[in-house]
């Protein structure tokens, strides 16, 4: 039996829909029942009884769920009070961020705001956004920096988790440059003469944003799919070796762009912004962290207005 097979039971039992708890737990509808039906194995019976609509647990099912809520909490405490013997000397919080990000934006950020603010050690783990999401959603970290784009939101229960805004960010279309110092590759492209696309994989946030701009252009673009990735990181590398056309976070590629490696395949009808979210627990409890989203308040603040 799984922990987050519980989490998926509690979160039927508290909004009565598959679909409603399968975009708060941050996973297909398909899987979620996949989970479900993994845990009524385990325990021998039926949990939810879904001839009922809105969807309702059996008797086992409520049952389960109390006892099983229970014994959760309890784990969590134990697991809570484990990992502080673990963490890292001193003040600290653990961070989770997207891969592009872990490498661009928090290291100049954590600088940044360490210059102004009380010192603290920091564990950061790069993770894509799914992981990421499980991570704090576990409490397998106090802080997750992530891209937010709001065609493409991050489902997450405003009754556990809050979020701040640290920053923007452009999410442009990007090619090597010819001798002439123009775009190697341009969009929209041609019939017949279609522009390589350096794909991100169909799972990946910054590829689900990608094919909204995509979608959303004033023309139809003509592109052929020559290579995937799920990192942004090696798309650049890709492009810049003239491959093809990748769209790219801008922070992430400014010494490519500044040396002339990199330049836009298009106009700013082909680009987006993002913005940079952190997301913590209502429950963390860590005095570190706490202290922290206070002053990240007051900045996100600054920020908005």
């Amino acid at each position: 039996m799984q922990i987050k097979w519980l989490d998926d039971l509690l979160a039927i039992a508290e909004c009565k829909n598959f679909s409603r708890a399968a975009e708060i737990r941050c996973v297909t509808q398909s899987a979620l029942s996949r989970r479900i039906r993994s845990l009524e194995d385990w325990v021998g019976v039926e949990l939810v009884d879904r001839g009922t609509y809105p969807i309702q647990l059996t008797l086992a099912g409520r049952t389960f769920c109390e006892q099983g809520r229970e014994a959760l909490a309890a784990l969590l405490e134990l697991r809570s009070a484990l990992r502080q013997e673990e963490r890292m000397p001193g003040r600290s919080i653990q961070v989770t961020a997207g891969h592009s990000l872990s490498m661009t934006f928090l290291p100049k950020w954590l600088t940044r705001f360490q210059q102004h603010n009380a010192h603290f050690n920091a564990r950061v783990v790069a993770a894509n956004i799914h992981d990421a999401v499980i991570a704090l959603a576990e409490g397998n970290c106090d802080l997750m920096i992530v891209y937010h784009h709001p065609q493409a939101p991050i489902l997450l229960d405003v009754e556990k988790f809050v979020s701040l805004t640290l920053g923007h960010d452009s999410f442009i279309p990007l090619c090597a440059p010819n001798r002439r110092g123009e775009p190697l590759h341009r969009l929209p492209g041609k019939t017949g003469k279609p522009v390589p696309h350096l794909a991100y994989t169909t799972t990946t946030f910054l590829g689900r944003v990608a094919d909204i701009v995509i979608k959303n252009a004033p023309v139809p673009c003509v592109l052929s799919r020559c290579y995937e990735a799920d990192m942004a990181m090696l798309l650049m590398r890709m492009a810049i070796e003239g491959y093809g056309v990748a769209w790219l976070p801008e922070s992430a590629v400014t010494e490519a762009l500044e040396r002339g490696q990199l330049v836009r395949a298009g106009g700013n009808e082909w680009s987006a912004q993002l913005e940079i979210r952190s997301y913590c627990s209502k429950a963390n409890q860590n005095p570190t962290m706490l202290e922290l989203w206070k002053t990240l308040e007051t900045a996100s603040h600054r920020i908005s207005v």
